[in-house]
């Protein structure tokens, strides 16, 4: 399954010139990598992101993040995976622009939900 992870384009390229991803700061400040399923990271831009641009989405193959990634009650109770590692970006599946539509919400691509 695919999971994914909403970063500033300037933390992304960090972590390309490194060849991991240590976390923004509220994932550093919590002590692992926030990320979101399919059907929770809508939810997750508009709580989180609302009114930024210059964002990227990334997509990450769940599988290749093994023990490290944990899946945890979050809001309303809901599991949502975390990640107590850095990512290695050899684990990203897919990369891309998460532009502010005309009514202020970011514009989707398409999203894998299937394993």
């Amino acid at each position: 399954m695919t999971i994914y992870k909403i970063v500033s384009t300037s933390e992304w390229r960090i972590a390309e010139e490194k060849g991991t991803f240590d976390g923004a700061p509220v994932d550093l400040a919590d002590g692992f990598i926030h990320f979101s399923a399919a059907g929770q990271v809508k939810e997750t831009a508009a709580k989180h992101f609302a009114g930024k641009d210059d964002l990227l989405l990334i997509g990450i193959d769940e599988k290749k993040l093994g023990a490290a990634l944990k899946w945890e009650p979050s809001r309303g109770g809901a599991l949502f995976p975390h990640l107590y590692d850095v990512l290695d970006l050899s684990a990203v599946v897919s990369r891309a622009p998460l532009p502010l539509g005309p009514d202020g919400a970011h514009i989707f691509p398409d999203l894998e939900a299937g394993a």
